[in-house]
């Protein structure tokens, strides 16, 4: 049987990399089954394509995770797919906490054949069985003989055949662009970014986020052999195609056990499995210097913290107190000292902000070292104790958000601020953080540094950016090169003709009794 996995984009922004999910279940696929990805960031499809696809793949199953954000598209491929009499299996955190809504039981119209609640490690296989033999159950969920869900263990985790993988949807290089890349630098003429989870769960259960409900709150780990393999079989497949491959370890919190990370990275290290990765690690776990030496010499680049809020009393009210804004900017210094920079986000909305928030926010990060900064809105997902909170206090306004997925909206009212507000807050952090004059500065802060660190903070910068301002099409690319045209100029001359040496005399007024400027980019117009 053909079976296919589809991961929908919400239409309106998409995934920097493709979900691990699709690559994980076609690993658990029982032999004897030809499994096709889609990533609907990588390969927009409407209704209509994909139907067609399914109809002239002749798919005999369809497999749809999403999460929240990306549901209302996934409701409408899965209807799609169900008319062409194909079954539909849905799951992820969204499904799992509504099944009834995906199975129509909540009085609206019904969107599966089945739903995979929780982790389908263990279901997937039993799942494409049923569905072979024409026997779909409407729920899965891994329980155990007492009735009690069974998180799968993670220590016999499957081989991902990353070597064999058709990966091509997945290179961020565009095509335009790979031939000139190829002439310029060896080895650029393919570029991924491929998640790898080393361990799930998280016991800090913050008020707004899904994870530890769906994952649970104790942790558990693959083998340090496993992972270090997985990063050896990338490595290896990005040498033979003279490409890049960096990593993302989706791990909620990848130094949640420090003990354990700190002996991963070693065994990374000694096994020369270095690659360059990216890990979302909470501040109060980078106090600690070894991890830090660890992190940087093991191939680590750019560390995701959600920072949240600049506010205590924010944070202490969504269950994040262990974050210290206080100690934001040491943890910042730190990794910059190793050339590992943040991306750090903010969520705006939060009980205790005021008008002015954004301001006050970026006040401190302009102050920090260079990096990535990401502002959203504070959103309560279904099951989570915000949303039950505010659902509880008469502060929800679209109860069913997701229904008609907005990007960058609230679905409730701030106690301090107006709705209004709070989505002008949101629309200056990311205007005054990614400007061209906002993003010369971070290239001119680290003018001490070689010229390839410059470069990726700006491309960085201009990647993320397209999270606010998605640049959907050739044109909007252009505008984004037109505007930082000054900045982009400095890195090419310096690339092309080694930086310009600055006078070693005392600086001499000019004809008119100014002060003539170091070479540095001017300002650039928004």
């Amino acid at each position: 049987m053909r079976i296919l996995l589809y991961n929908p984009d919400n239409g309106v922004t998409r995934n920097f990399m493709p979900h691990l999910w699709m690559f994980l279940l076609k690993a658990l696929t029982p032999p004897g089954h030809e499994v096709l990805l889609i990533d609907g960031n990588a390969q927009p499809m409407d209704e209509h394509q994909i139907a067609q696809y399914v109809r002239e793949q002749n798919v005999g199953l369809v497999g749809i995770g999403a999460m929240t954000r990306m549901i209302a598209k996934a409701y409408r491929i899965a209807d799609a797919i169900r008319a062409t009499g194909v079954p539909v299996v849905m799951g992820g955190p969204h499904v799992t906490e509504l099944a009834d809504e995906a199975l129509g039981r909540d009085g609206g119209p019904r969107h599966a054949d089945a739903v995979a609640l929780g982790e389908a490690d263990e279901t997937w296989p039993q799942i494409v069985i049923d569905a072979v033999a024409g026997q779909l159950k409407e729920k899965y969920a891994p329980i155990d003989d007492m009735g009690k869900e069974r998180k799968p263990s993670l220590k016999g985790y499957p081989v991902i055949p990353w070597d064999s993988i058709d990966l091509d949807q997945f290179n961020l290089v565009p095509k335009s662009a790979a031939a000139l890349l190829r002439k310029v630098g060896e080895g650029w003429g393919t570029f991924r970014i491929v998640p790898v989870e080393s361990g799930r769960g998280c016991p800090y259960g913050c008020e707004f986020c899904t994870v530890t409900g769906f994952f649970g709150d104790s942790i558990r780990f693959r083998t340090n052999e496993s992972v270090v393999n997985e990063l050896l079989l990338l490595k290896a497949r990005a040498r033979k195609e003279r490409g890049q491959m960096a990593v993302f370890f989706i791990d909620d919190n990848f130094a949640i056990n420090v003990k354990r990370t700190k002996s991963l990275l070693r065994d990374i290290i000694a096994a020369k499995a270095q690659v360059h990765w990216v890990a979302q690690i909470s501040a109060n776990l980078l106090r600690d210097e070894e991890l830090l030496d660890l992190i940087a010499a093991s191939g680590g680049k750019w560390i995701f913290i959600g920072m949240e809020s600049i506010d205590p009393a924010n944070l202490k009210d969504v269950n994040k107190g262990f974050n210290k804004p206080g100690e934001y900017a040491a943890v910042l210094e730190r990794l910059a000292q190793r050339n590992v920079y943040a991306i750090t986000s903010f969520i705006f909305g939060m009980d205790n902000d005021t008008s002015g928030v954004a301001e006050r926010t970026l006040a401190q990060v302009r102050a920090w070292p260079p990096g990535l900064p990401i502002f959203g809105l504070l959103t309560p997902l279904p099951a989570t104790p915000l949303y039950k909170r505010l659902e509880t206090s008469g502060r929800l306004t679209r109860p069913k958000h997701w229904q008609e997925f907005i990007p960058f909206a609230m679905a409730h009212t701030p106690l301090k601020m107006s709705i209004e507000q709070a989505h002008a807050e949101v629309k200056y952090g990311w205007e005054q953080a990614y400007s061209p004059e906002a993003l010369a500065q971070a290239v001119d802060s680290l003018s001490d540094q070689p010229l390839g660190y410059r470069i990726n903070i700006f491309l960085a910068r201009l990647c993320f950016r397209g999270i606010y301002f998605p640049m959907m099409g050739k044109m909007a690319w252009l505008r984004v090169v037109a505007q930082n045209r000054k900045t982009i100029f400095t890195l090419l001359r310096e690339a092309f003709f080694g930086r310009r040496a600055l006078p070693t005399n005392p600086v001499a007024p000019d004809a008119y009794g100014a002060v003539a400027a170091p070479d540095v980019p001017d300002e650039a117009s928004v």
